[in-house]
């Protein structure tokens, strides 16, 4: 029988089978908790475009969740849970700081920042690609966008982390430990920003916080709570992405020799290498929505209020819509894979993701010849939500020059 349990440790080191199965034997499964669990592409694209499903009534879900600290500025509070007008209303704020043509503008930049980073590397021969690349790139460039002091990175991670990690206790029970360090997390990360913003309504500067709190202070466009959710979405959001998209796809080009040569001997495939890395193993593994209906589906009665919960990671191996979905192939076309969501909540970070991803792989094949894993075993994350490495140790030859 089918079943869905993300947090079996056979499970979290590779989902794929056990997705497989769910979409062949029970495709709109329903778990004992009593919330639905979709791994068909259509299935899962179809609740984050239709206006049946959306995010009204998770205020209510995170309180049993996260008791009264759900109410505290935190992702909560935030356009991730919201929808219009109050959605719209909050992403057009931060949307013209994440179009694709300004984030083209600052490839020179995110190249720079690559290039420093695997400087530090030296001749080493070794290095951990998450904490020496994959982390502190992203972190740099949406602290830079934000206004945070690039020395403050360290102080931040822990709590990022622990709030990343308790969003699994949405759908699935988690160890108290897990729901308290989360609680933690956001008052950390409420109070850091509230000093900042404090700072930064003394002296302004040309950056994106800057923006924001000139948005709250005109009133009817942002409030004090939206202000500090924003600030700690940005932030999380604007680093998680990434750095799993690195250290994911990494792997998967050193697990598969004759992709991760063909694209070295080509770097210009690196467009359409990233989409099927993102296709492949993506960074972010399931999102949830709540049915504002009674709906039916696939002959399963869905009642309104119920959470629904769309694996795209499933979506992404659905055999339909991606022939051979097992198959690495970085020449793959007509690849419309969701990694990155659809609809209205459709990542607002894809573009910078997109470009970081981009430079950091590409660089890393030329600067580091003969790279190799260094382990047999990558360790993963414990997470429901996120398909995130701990480390990913690397061998290669010379100096990375």
């Amino acid at each position: 029988m089918a079943e869905f349990n993300p947090f079996d440790p056979e499970f979290n080191a590779n989902p794929y089978p056990f997705y497989h199965r769910l979409r062949a034997d029970d495709p709109v499964h329903q778990h004992p908790m009593g919330f639905y669990v979709l791994t068909r592409y259509d299935d899962v694209a179809m609740i984050l475009r239709d206006p049946r499903f959306g995010k009204g009534g998770y205020d209510e879900l995170l309180a049993t969740r996260f008791g009264s600290e759900h109410d505290r500025p935190g992702l909560g509070t935030s356009m991730l849970f919201k929808d219009p007008p109050d959605h719209a209303r909050l992403r057009t704020l931060v949307s013209k700081a994440f179009t694709p043509r300004v984030v083209e503008t600052m490839r020179p930049h995110i190249q720079d920042i690559v290039d420093r980073l695997l400087d530090q590397v030296g001749d080493r021969k070794r290095m951990d690609v998450i904490a020496d690349l994959a982390y502190p790139l992203p972190v740099t460039v949406i602290s830079e966008m934000l206004g945070v002091p690039r020395d403050d990175g360290d102080t931040i991670k822990q709590w990022s982390l622990d709030l990343a990690r308790s969003l699994d206790a949405i759908a699935m029970p988690v160890e108290p430990e897990v729901i308290e360090r989360g609680n933690a997390a956001r008052r950390a990360l409420a109070d850091y920003f509230r000093g900042l913003v404090a700072e930064r309504r003394k002296t302004p500067r040309a950056d994106l916080l800057s923006a924001l709190i000139s948005a709250e202070e005109q009133g009817d466009k942002l409030s004090e709570r939206e202000l500090l959710a924003s600030c700690v979405l940005l932030y999380v959001a604007g680093h998680e992405t990434t750095v799993n998209l690195i250290g994911n796809g990494l792997l998967a080009l050193l697990r598969h020799p004759d992709q991760l040569r063909q694209l070295a001997a080509d770097p210009s495939l690196i467009h359409s290498a990233v989409e099927e890395l993102l296709r492949y193993d993506g960074p972010v593994q399931r999102t949830g929505r709540l049915a504002g209906a009674d709906v039916e589906l696939r002959d399963k009665k869905i009642a309104k209020g119920t959470l629904v919960l769309g694996l795209i990671g499933a979506a992404n191996r659905d055999p339909e819509h991606f022939p051979d979905p097992d198959r690495l192939d970085i020449t793959r076309r007509d690849n419309r894979h969701i990694a990155f969501g659809t609809g209205i909540h459709f990542c607002l970070g894809a573009s910078l993701a997109r470009v970081e991803g981009q430079i950091a792989i590409n660089t890393i094949l030329r600067r580091l010849p003969g790279i190799t894993l260094a382990t047999l075993t990558p360790e993963w994350r414990s997470s429901a939500t996120l398909r995130a490495l701990k480390a990913l140790p690397v061998a290669f030859q010379g100096h990375a020059a």
